[in-house]
């Protein structure tokens, strides 16, 4: 990981916190290990507010402003888990919907040799460049625009994830997918619910796989 700012006096900036909260992972049942690796490289506290920055390293969601929040990292794990399930090395070009604060983009820019993070809301868009900036990702790029129409200009992805649920995966996402990838997000159900969903491209398809319940904020089109 390249160069990070000077520590902000949290007492935060030692890997041994990180290392925990990797261990607690792993003993949640994460086993990839490009992913631990990469969620112990990222300091999650340089993405929250510093009053919130205590609780940076708990498994807790923890807003970031405009009504989001920053997921918590077994979520961020699992979902880029299931995203690299059956990838040996590092993912190709790879799409995330809903920026946010900029971290998992930063954790997936360690997993991934290229990644395009879209996010709608330009105070969000704005944040995510300063939080990125000091760690100088040069595989990252950050895009404001409409999450639901992808990126185009990126495909075909080697994965796509998106941090926003809406009652079904838009179909830019799956036309904007390469065979053979996955695409993961919170999708609403028959039930009413949202659940985590993989869909894998196929030569003749798709393959549709519904996991457990989660709780995301709902996906919208649009730029604010």
């Amino acid at each position: 990981m390249p160069a990070t700012p000077v520590s902000s006096g949290l007492g935060l900036d030692s890997s041994a916190v990180r290392e925990r909260m990797v261990a607690k992972l792993a003993e949640q049942g994460v086993q990839d290990p490009w992913v631990l690796q990469a969620m112990g490289q990222v300091e999650r506290h340089r993405f929250v507010e510093t009053a919130l920055a205590g609780q940076a390293y708990e498994d807790t969601s923890l807003p970031i402003g405009l009504g989001q929040t920053i997921s918590k990292p077994n979520v961020v794990a699992r979902m880029i888990e299931l995203l690299r399930q059956d990838v040996p090395g590092k993912l190709g070009r790879v799409l995330e919907i809903g920026t946010g604060c900029g971290y998992q983009a930063a954790v997936l820019s360690l997993v991934a040799t290229e990644v395009y993070s879209i996010e709608r809301l330009r105070g969000l868009h704005e944040k995510a460049k300063k939080n990125l900036l000091p760690f100088r990702l040069p595989n990252v790029h950050l895009l404001l625009g409409d999450g639901m129409l992808g990126f185009p200009k990126g495909a075909p992805y080697a994965g796509i994830i998106s941090a926003a649920g809406g009652e079904e995966v838009p179909s830019a996402w799956l036309e904007q997918l390469a065979v053979g990838a996955r695409l993961v997000a919170p999708t609403v159900t028959a039930s009413g619910h949202q659940a985590l969903v993989v869909i894998r491209k196929t030569a003749t398809g798709f393959d549709r796989q519904v996991l457990e319940a989660v709780h995301f904020v709902p996906l919208k089109s649009g730029i604010a």
